[in-house]
This record gives C-alpha cells, sequence and structure tokens, in this order.
C-alpha cells in the first residue's frame, strides 16, 4: 500500500476536481490516516469545500505526528484520536477549542484459525497476553499514532514488554498494517473504520471486541492564532462547527460500508 505521503497528492487532486472554480481560501488539516483511509474525508470535505469557496489540503499521518504538525503551527486545524496527546496539546498553548466530533472503537483481527485463542480472551490485555504466550506474529503501527498509544497502554496492562521476532513494528499507516498482517497471518489492533473499509481486501478475521478500554474518541482541535498568528483562524472555527454541527453529524452518521457504520457523531466534549 502507498504511505500516507504518496496518497496525499492523490487524495488532493481528487479533491481540487470537486472543488468550485477558483477557490479562495485554503485549511490545512492534519489528521490521522483511518479518517482517510476510511474514506470518510471524502465524503465530509467536498461539502465543507463547496459551502466556504475553499480548498482542505489533507496531511493524513499518525495522530502524534498530526499533533506535532498542530504544535508547531503547521497546520490550521487538527483531527486526532489520541486524546492524552490532545490535551498536552491544549496544555501547551498551541491548540484551543478541543471539540468531541465522533467514536468508534479499536477491534483485534487475526487468523480466522485464532491460533492464540484470542476469542476466548477477557478484555484486550488478556488478548495480546495471549498472542505473547503463544509467539504468534503480530503486527504494529510503531509510529505514536493513536492507535499505537492504545496498543502500548495494552501491552502495559497486561505486563509484558513486547518484544522478539513474533513482535512486527512498522512505522507504516493502518491500512499497510492490515496488509502486512494479512501477507504474515499475523494479529494487530486497528480501529473498526479502517477494519470495515479494509475487510474484504484481506483474509484476516475479526477476534476480539468489546473492551470498554477499546473506545476510540476523535476530536478537532483548532491550532491558537495568538500562538500561530499566521493559522486561518475562521476557516479552522468554520470547519470545527462544520464536523460538529448538524450536516457534519449527519454526513458522519450515515457514511457506512455494507450497511455498517464506521463512526458515530458525537454531541459533547468528555
Amino acid at each position: 500500500m502507498r504511505s500516507p505521503h504518496r496518497l496525499f497528492p492523490v487524495l488532493l487532486a481528487t479533491l481540487v476536481l470537486a472543488l468550485p472554480a477558483g477557490a479562495s481560501e485554503r485549511l490545512r488539516l492534519a489528521t490521522t490516516t483511518s479518517t482517510e483511509s476510511s474514506g470518510l474525508l471524502a465524503v465530509l470535505n467536498p461539502v465543507f469545500e463547496r459551502r466556504h469557496d475553499a480548498r482542505v489540503d489533507v496531511i493524513a499521518v499518525g495522530s502524534g505526528k498530526a499533533l506535532k504538525l498542530a504544535q508547531n503551527g503547521d497546520v490550521d486545524i487538527v483531527l486526532a484520536h489520541d486524546p492524552a496527546g490532545e490535551i498536552a496539546l491544549i496544555a501547551s498553548g498551541s491548540g484551543v477549542d478541543r471539540r468531541a466530533v465522533m467514536h468508534n472503537d479499536f477491534v483485534i483481527v487475526g487468523p480466522a484459525g485464532d491460533p492464540a485463542g484470542v476469542r476466548a480472551a477477557i478484555d484486550g490485555a488478556d488478548a495480546l497476553r495471549r498472542i505473547a504466550r503463544a509467539g504468534e506474529p503480530f503486527v504494529s503501527r510503531g509510529d505514536q499514532s493513536g492507535t499505537h498509544v492504545k496498543e502500548l497502554a495494552l501491552w502495559q496492562a497486561a505486563g509484558i514488554e513486547p518484544a522478539g521476532t513474533w513482535y512486527l513494528a512498522t512505522g507504516q499507516a493502518m491500512g499497510a498494517v492490515l496488509q502486512i498482517a494479512d501477507d504474515k497471518q499475523a494479529y494487530a489492533l486497528t480501529d473498526r473504520g479502517t477494519w470495515l473499509a479494509y475487510r474484504h481486501r484481506i483474509d484476516l478475521a475479526l477476534v476480539h471486541q468489546g473492551d470498554p478500554a477499546l473506545f476510540n474518541p476523535y476530536h478537532v482541535i483548532r491550532v491558537n492564532p495568538e500562538r500561530h498568528p499566521h493559522v486561518r483562524a475562521d476557516l479552522a472555527r468554520a470547519y470545527a462547527d462544520f464536523l460538529t454541527g448538524a450536516e457534519g453529524k449527519a454526513l458522519i452518521g450515515s457514511f457506512r460500508i455494507d450497511g455498517e457504520s464506521l463512526f458515530f457523531p458525537d454531541t459533547s466534549t468528555p
């Protein structure tokens, strides 16, 4: 699979074709790869662009990198799923106006035969513990994304420091991780949205879900114009309003693959 950086020009070219001629403003959005690879942004952004005569330039990377871009003032707004990192961005003074946008959950996928017995796990930590004890291959994003941060928290809860030939940290986006896991018939932690978008392309099965610890919230944060005066503050506010308003919520709620919702719009910020 192409990296997010190689996908970005393709996605941008697609969005440009959907814009009104002579779009007057450009909004720089840093976001997690799950919002791009799931197809959600291709539904949301053209609507916003037509409403505001604007272009949304999407930089789809792991949440850690997206928040770093916001920290440095290299983007106008960020959409991420790393609550601790998001709160740190606000505390640093580089981020303002954190709002809940939507949520889904993380799931664990793996070989249909489930050689590690993950289906019998009582929670996510127990699922990873079973994989480690069995020495079955596990593919990690290894990129400080929101998914990777969640994975590390589960390993910590399991009392395990993952290492060895069975554990592969790739530094890749979620879609690429799923394809690598498929090639190796390995286990992986993934957000449900990307899993639903990819499940018919790969030969893996969903083997664990439902643990409250796997809850996966997404928030939008504007880059603070007082800290970074060059940002497009008005357009960023309009985009945050769009994502959290009635129209954005309706688009998020109606976005489905094979009849299944990938994300659920939120109404408040936890």
